[in-house]
């Protein structure tokens, strides 16, 4: 077990205040954040100030208020990748309000869902979108999101408290449905452990992160930790080739890059960070999911440069991670971050830590500031994942005498896409409306060494002929209820599904059955 004391925030504190608020290691006049759209279009790239996005965001705080919002109420932003995207965050931040960062991805019945479990007061759209918007929801569009902007600026960020509502998630989980993760503004006081723990980042640093803007990982990585520090944020709105990574290191003189393992492989199989150079950048910095220890070598032996990964989760601030200083033991995210208390517990039950070496289900202390809240408005589920004062997850891990922790697997089903939390439950559910399926289930699917996506493993009705023109049917049902990154990339059929002795399905066993020669993939 590392058991440390966290450092409590003060008992008033405001996230975006935190992140944006004059004083502090912020320098008005320097550039706190870069949007670019076009790697290769230097004229369509905006820059905003600190002194820009201080202000901006406060006159959508005012903005938002004037509309009528309260305080406490949720507000979902489903837009694309835009500077509206931020400011409207953080503006509801500043004002007290709850965003609710939604990916632009999400098909409409998905954004109908979260409407309906969050009961938001508002939902800012694209122009034209299909989603039927309640009569008592203000929909917030081009124009209404323009004149929220244009609003005098507060005076003052909201007097929070540390633990008043500040932001809600939503993560597959284990559920058929997404479940929210409710989140209080201490969340960002909670990332300090990361700043010397993970990435060493200062006020001299440019960090590029490759994420989606709703996604909690570019929000804290990418926004939220650099702008405490006082350093310069960019974040790419443009198409996502592979080759436009190589460009933006260089092009935008970032010193930290952040991104999941996919993105540095693409990198290195496009070739351009070879013939482009690295330019001012000091270390990669990898999360959402594994990074194979082939991937690290094959990165180091290109450029020259360390990778350091780190493990969070929709649930908590990220606490495990490898940093500069600390020797990378390949395989490994790393060790706790000085201040979090970290343990492995028996997976049955109990809340005796497990020694060095044995292997139980990774925990945190409900003391860790980047803790979540709970789960909004299900207090089953958050009973499920408290032991007395330990957060318990699903990961098997195991601490070795040095304090590294090494994984061991997950003790549910949970899919990693791409460092999304995918439930197979959801995937399934979608699939499963086709006339021609007797049955299915979801689960990861290993292409090659480190490469993992989402299969379908699927019975067929009696009568039905499983072919190529089948499975391309069953893959476009999902695509109706899915979004893109939830959806399957390949479809296997099987005469049967594996189940355990009580009947369940056996998800673990479908990757031997996608492997068989006597099966293949479809789609």
């Amino acid at each position: 077990m590392r058991d440390e004391t966290p450092d409590p925030p003060p008992p008033r504190f405001n996230m975006a205040r935190y992140c944006l608020g004059p004083g502090g290691p912020r320098d008005p006049d320097k550039t706190g954040l870069i949007l670019v759209h076009d790697a290769d279009a230097p004229d369509t790239i905006e820059r905003f100030s600190f002194a820009e996005l201080d202000d901006g965001v406060r006159r959508v705080a005012a903005g938002l208020l004037a509309c009528g919002i309260a305080p406490g109420e949720r507000l979902v932003i489903a837009l694309p990748n835009t500077a509206d995207y931020l400011l409207l965050f953080y503006g509801a931040l500043a004002a007290g309000i709850v965003p609710l960062p939604a990916s632009s991805l999400l098909t409409p019945p998905e954004i109908g869902f979260l409407i309906a479990d969050a009961e938001p007061a508002a939902i800012a759209l694209p122009d034209g979108s299909e989603v039927v918007v309640p009569a008592d929801v203000r929909a917030l569009g081009t124009a209404g999101i323009a004149a929220i902007r244009a609003a005098s600026p507060l005076a003052a960020y909201a007097d929070t408290a540390a633990d008043d509502p500040a932001f809600l998630i939503y993560t597959s989980g284990t559920s058929r449905r997404p479940k929210g993760v409710l989140h209080a503004h201490r969340s960002a006081w909670g990332r300090r452990p990361t700043y010397a723990g993970w990435s060493g980042i200062t006020a001299a640093d440019v960090m590029l992160h490759a994420g989606a803007f709703n996604w909690s990982y570019t929000l804290s990585a990418g926004l939220a930790d650099p702008w405490a520090n006082g350093a310069t944020a960019v974040l790419y709105a443009g198409s996502r080739d592979a080759g436009v990574w190589a460009k933006l290191i260089a092009g935008t003189n970032a010193t930290l890059f952040a991104a999941v393992p996919g993105v540095y492989r693409q990198i290195l199989k496009q070739g351009d960070i070879v013939r482009i150079g690295t330019g001012r950048l000091r270390h990669g910095l990898v999360a959402g999911e594994a990074l194979p220890p082939s991937l690290l070598a094959d990165w180091q032996a290109a450029t020259g440069l360390a990778l350091y990964e780190a493990f969070g989760m929709s649930e908590c601030s990220t606490f495990v991670s490898n940093r500069p200083g600390l020797a990378v033991r390949p395989g490994s995210p790393g060790k706790p971050q000085d201040g979090r208390r970290i343990a492995a517990l028996p997976v049955d039950d109990g809340t005796e830590p497990l020694s060095s070496g044995a292997t139980g289900l990774l925990a945190v202390h409900r003391s860790d500031p980047g803790l979540m809240l709970g789960y909004w408005r299900r207090p089953d589920e958050d009973a499920a994942v408290f032991r007395d004062d330990w957060f318990v997850t699903s990961d098997l891990v195991g601490l070795d005498a040095d304090g590294y922790v090494w994984f061991h697997g997950r003790a549910d089903d949970v899919m990693n896409a791409g460092g999304y939390r995918v439930s197979p439950l959801e995937v399934e559910a979608a699939l499963a409306g086709h006339p021609a399926v007797a049955e299915v289930a979801a689960a990861e699917h290993a292409v090659r060494d480190g490469v993992r996506i989402i299969g379908a493993w699927v019975v067929a009705k009696p009568g039905v002929t499983a072919d190529a023109a089948l499975a391309k049917a069953i893959l476009a049902q999902g695509a109706e209820g899915l979004a893109a990154y939830k959806r399957p990339r390949e479809i296997f059929f099987v005469a049967a599904l594996p189940r355990t002795p009580n009947g369940k399905v056996a998800r673990r066993l479908l990757q031997a059955l996608g492997a068989s020669p006597m099966l293949g993939p479809v789609g």
